[in-house]
């Protein structure tokens, strides 16, 4: 396969089959982060927040049976070559979910949403890449840096729960990752309701998938290619930066895996709309809806890059490796879109 496309090219083709998975799963499963809270604390629905723990359980579960297989090294994804900054986590993700909670979505929903013809999510898309980018690489950066540190891991033990356990209790970090997500399965299908709901349940695991085998393609490219290619898996914050740089300069920049994941969800969602009959084109009718749109995504942008991942970034792709940070995250983004939601829906401090 190397002898027909290059390197790059062949990652942002991985990055783009499994976008196009997330951007029908958005759009014809319903899977979004930001909708399965509103469901939780407002709509008395739990079924979409048990498609996350079905889709955290099963790219866990898959993850870890790759590497028992050999096929993949949990320790040098992003999330686990380096250290844990817990301040970053918690800061980022009340940031994220905050602004998440103000944009009415989050990067991953706005691009599906975007997709189906939504000119509002444009916007939330074009300031949260941009915002992201600034404090990534930008003017911010070196301020992010000194506020936020990161350093490369240089412990024996990762910062990752199953390689914690293991080194506690002397059983195979492989084991105890399939085990857990083994437990997060079942427990997620602990309800009558849910464990019924066959085309959800599809769904989740259809992301799952697509997380999966981004790791897989990612980590069989590095170790087979020439060039230094990056292990991840998706995630919707500085990708979209990096898409907006490619459409801008293209000629001098070759598209990754970022660029091809951000392009696959906008195909993806753009199928889904048109299979559903749901694609319309639709635009801000009030100034402050959209000033909550520009200034959400902007704190957006600079919380995914600080705590180092969006809801899908950190929510599913971290815990799919178990990722210390990523429950961290995961709550700190929760509690930020509770306090936004609350801010919007019961009136209290009402932004308008």
């Amino acid at each position: 396969m190397l002898d027909i496309l290059s390197e790059t090219t062949l990652t942002a083709m991985i990055g783009l089959v499994g976008g196009v998975v997330l951007g029908l799963a958005a759009r014809m499963g319903r899977f979004c982060t930001l909708g399965a809270l509103e469901d939780l604390l407002y709509g008395s629905s739990s079924a979409r927040f048990r498609m996350w723990g079905i889709s955290i359980g099963a790219s866990i579960i898959g993850v870890f049976a790759l590497s028992s297989m050999e096929l993949f090294d949990v320790t040098r994804s992003m999330y686990l070559s380096q250290n844990i900054n817990i301040l970053a986590a918690i800061i980022g993700g009340l940031m994220f979910g905050y602004g998440m909670a103000l944009c009415g979505n989050c990067g991953y929903g706005a691009l599906a949403r975007l997709g189906g013809g939504d000119l509002r999510s444009f916007v939330i898309v074009l300031v949260m890449g941009i915002s992201a980018y600034a404090v990534l690489s930008g003017p911010f950066a070196q301020m992010r840096v000194w506020l936020f540190p990161i350093s490369p891991s240089t412990t024996e033990i990762p910062d990752g729960i199953a390689h914690m356990v293991a080194a506690w209790t002397g059983l195979s970090t492989n084991l105890i990752g399939m085990l857990i997500g083994v437990s997060v399965v079942v427990i997620t299908l602990a309800d009558r309701d849910f464990i019924t709901d066959v085309k959800s349940i599809f769904w989740a695991l259809m992301v799952a998938v697509a997380i999966v085998t981004a790791w897989a393609g990612t980590y069989w490219i590095a170790q087979n290619g020439f060039e230094a290619t990056p292990i991840t898996a998706h995630t919707f914050s500085a990708p979209v930066g990096e898409t907006l740089i490619y459409v801008m300069n293209g000629s001098a920049f070759q598209p990754g895996f970022g660029v091809g994941s951000v392009v696959g969800v906008l195909i993806g969602a753009f199928i889904g709309s048109l299979f559903k009959g749901h694609f319309r084109w639709e635009a801000c009718e009030d100034p402050r809806e959209l000033r909550r749109q520009i200034i959400g995504g902007a704190i957006m942008g600079v919380g995914a890059v600080i705590a180092m991942g969006c809801s899908v970034g950190q929510g599913i792709s971290a815990f799919s490796v178990l990722a210390l940070s990523a429950p961290i995250t995961f709550v700190a983004i929760f509690a930020g879109a509770w306090f936004g939601l609350r801010q919007l829906i019961e009136g209290f401090d009402r932004i308008d």
